[in-house]
């Protein structure tokens, strides 16, 4: 414990003295938590977890392997990601979760392999909608629902404009992904496709910045880049579609806000496709990736509004499975809403069913 309270500490920038004089110790006792040769009190150990802005079972309960590593390959002293915590911090809720709910598990997907080209990774891609239940032509649609049925839970949280944009962790079974829900929609979905990539190819632990910003195509990220385009904009769906609505209409804004529209993308997700796939030059992938989608754009090209991936949201399964613990008193109303984020108020739960009379025995013999 002693050394997780001195590696928080570190990350918050904090000395001995300051945290000290935060929670009410004196230096010298801190020091000696630190080096495991005095003990806390649990009251101590809550104020030194509030001063750090950790949650006390950070302290006491190992988080999944995958973190552990990650974090020992960062340089001593490196921040960590407001990101990082989330995924912590869902990571354990759903193993627990699937630890005392015997009536939900969590898939497995078979991996991929991991290619060595984009030409490849376009392959990888159509495989990935074939697992996902969509065709070669179709937008994918309703993302996070679909990737859930493969083992990767999504939770979307608002973490402001100075976090990542995503991260995703393997478990022993199945996944979760983190996505910042600050973005805006296309962003989100893109975001979405691309954490899929990392569980599909098994990468244990992953937290992206800023993606589809990178340029270089031999990088792995730039290919799980490809892949994301791929799955969101298939060439056999996105080539005939863009084809005949150009040929239809001779506005090229508009052509791109009804394109993006259908397959729910972002303008430079989109833009950087057609150009990849030979539809569009560099001069009008430039233009297109400048255009906005305005409220008349909705009103006169009657246009759907969907909001996926808004913050907060978490995946159905889960929450049926939390109210399940719940219903079952095998969680508290207080543990059920701190299990659901506190996206659900106490009030909310559903009633707990009545207990028979004989009941009564199990409190009293």
């Amino acid at each position: 414990m002693g050394k997780r309270i001195a590696e928080a500490r570190a990350r918050s920038g904090l000395t001995q003295a300051q945290l000290a004089s935060a929670v009410s110790l004196d230096r010298s006792a801190l020091t000696k938590v630190e080096s495991g040769s005095r003990r806390l009190s649990a009251i101590e150990l809550a104020r030194i977890a509030d001063a750090l802005g950790e949650r006390i079972e950070w302290f006491v309960l190992d988080p999944p392997q995958s973190i552990v590593s990650h974090r020992n390959m960062q340089e001593p002293g490196t921040e960590n990601a407001t990101i990082d915590r989330f995924v912590e911090r869902v990571a354990r809720n759903v193993e627990f979760v699937a630890r005392h709910d015997d009536r939900w598990s969590l898939a497995e997907a078979d991996k991929l392999q991991r290619p060595d080209t984009a030409d490849l990774m376009e392959e990888c891609a159509v495989a990935a909608r074939m697992m996902l239940g969509v065709d070669s032509v179709a937008p994918l649609l309703n993302i996070a629902a679909r990737v859930a049925d493969l083992g990767l839970l999504t939770f979307s949280f608002d973490l402001g404009g100075e976090a990542a944009d995503a991260a995703t962790i393997l478990l022993a079974h199945g996944g979760v992904a983190v996505i910042n829900g600050h973005l805006r929609v296309g962003r989100r979905r893109l975001a979405q496709a691309h954490e899929l990539g990392h569980y599909l190819f098994a990468d244990d632990y992953v937290i992206d910045w800023r993606i589809a910003e990178q340029e270089d195509d031999a990088a792995w990220e730039s290919r799980l880049d490809r892949f994301a385009r791929a799955l969101l904009l298939p060439a056999e769906g996105l080539g005939p579609t863009w084809t005949t609505l150009r040929s239809q209409q001779d506005d090229l804004r508009t052509v791109a806000v009804k394109v993006a529209s259908v397959f729910r993308v972002d303008m430079s997700t989109l833009a950087r496709r057609l150009n990849e796939l030979g539809y569009a030059d560099s001069t009008d992938a430039q233009y297109i990736r400048s255009v906005r989608t305005t409220r008349a754009d909705i009103v006169e090209l009657d246009l759907l509004i969907c909001d996926e991936l808004a913050a907060p949201s978490l995946p159905r399964k889960y929450e049926e499975s939390v109210l399940r613990l719940y219903r079952t008193e095998t969680v508290s109303a207080a543990r059920a809403t701190d299990l659901l984020f506190d996206t659900w108020a106490e009030e909310e739960l559903p009633s707990p069913p009545p207990l028979p009379e004989s009941a009564i025995w199990k409190f009293v013999s």
